[in-house]
């Protein structure tokens, strides 16, 4: 019985004779799970984040005193007073809070009506 000995100097001929060079189609058919995976990515993470972000900034750029607003923190408030980058809070008789503008959730939600603003719920 004859043992066949490769040494690594035989075995590259070998390995490199099989390998052919891919082709476009090849690649971007590699590729298309990666591209399918970042679009639902986009449309069902990134796109409805930008645009609840987009709202939120809208909201607080158009603060008015007298809005019901949450901050971040869980206080709830009437806006007294809006100034450059800050909103003066009244959370309480005789209680008034200075909080940033970044600081505000959204307006508060009113009692019988939703949420979003959109009627009365059910």
């Amino acid at each position: 019985m004859k043992l066949l000995i490769l040494l690594p100097a035989e075995l590259a001929p070998l390995a490199f004779a099989q390998a052919a060079a891919p082709s476009l189609f090849d690649m971007v058919k590699n590729l298309m799970p990666v591209l399918v995976i970042f679009a639902i990515f986009y449309f069902l993470l990134i796109a409805p984040m930008r645009k609840q972000r987009r709202e939120l900034q809208r909201v607080v750029d158009n603060l008015q005193k007298g809005d019901r607003v949450v901050t971040n923190g869980g206080i709830h408030g009437q806006v007294v007073a809006v100034e450059e980058g800050i909103v003066l809070l009244k959370v309480a008789d005789n209680v008034k809070l200075k909080v940033s503008k970044s600081a505000v959730a959204g307006l508060e939600p009113t009692a019988g009506k939703s949420p979003d603003g959109k009627g009365t719920k059910s």
